[in-house]
């Protein structure tokens, strides 16, 4: 058995679901439901079933419901939260707020993701490929043929060591970020203030050679509107 990397996940759950409405006009994207239930809860539920003890979830949009389902949850992981009620700090900045509550290295991940996972869960794909020496973040990936409900172009190449390169203007890359990732506080060194995107973080460890993918071996939904949901239902009943 793989031993995990961290014992802690981040769930990036503060934005405000713009793609998601008007389901996300009273209702926080991590709560639109899919299958009967919450999306978060598929998250929160794959790291309890890794064995992963603690969740820090950052809230801004809608913040006091989601407190309440997480408050209401009758199953682990221990979870607390990071507040952005006052600003919303996008995901790199919510990740530098939330990072003294946070293990070097830790688990992040988006609170929309719906995935099965292969052989072994993705933390332990992730924990098994983890090089703290080389790597600043270790980004799970998956190919276009496992990413259901995906239209997009891709982000990421990866070169045969496992490097990360960004999808070329006007070109197919073969790989889609899942929005799951293991991340060094070193990523985090000297990080802007305020309001930022990760992949600010992203770039300069590109440039340094310290960005990693690893190809996830399950099945990758996305569900980003309305319109993914019963498709991605459908995928699920059958699974």
């Amino acid at each position: 058995m793989t031993k995990l990397a961290s014992d802690t996940a981040m769930v990036l759950a503060a934005g405000l679901g713009k793609r998601m409405r008007p389901l996300t006009a009273s209702t926080p994207k991590p709560l639109v439901r899919v299958g009967g239930k919450a999306l978060i809860d598929y998250s929160l539920d794959q790291i309890d079933d890794a064995g992963i003890p603690k969740a820090i979830v950052n809230v801004h949009y809608l913040a006091d419901a989601l407190e309440a389902h997480l408050e209401k949850r009758k199953r682990g992981p221990e979870t607390s939260t990071s507040d952005e009620r006052a600003l919303l700090l996008e995901t790199g900045g919510g990740m530098t707020k939330a990072l003294p509550q946070l293990p070097d290295p830790f688990f992040c991940l988006n609170s929309d993701n719906i995935w099965l996972d292969g052989p072994r869960n993705v933390f332990a794909e992730l924990s098994a490929a983890w090089d703290p020496e080389r790597m600043d973040a270790l980004l799970l990936v998956v190919s276009h043929v496992r990413a259901l409900n995906y239209r997009g172009k891709g982000d990421f190449y990866l070169d045969p060591l496992g490097r990360v390169a960004r999808r070329r203007p006007g070109r197919i890359a073969p790989f889609i970020y899942t929005g799951i990732q293991l991340v060094s506080h070193r990523l985090m060194r000297n990080a802007p203030e305020g309001p930022f995107s990760t992949n600010v973080l992203w770039q300069r460890a590109i440039e340094e050679g310290r960005l990693f993918g690893a190809a996830h071996t399950g099945l990758w939904f996305e569900v980003g509107e309305p319109a993914a949901i019963r498709p991605t239902e459908e995928w699920l009943a059958r699974a």
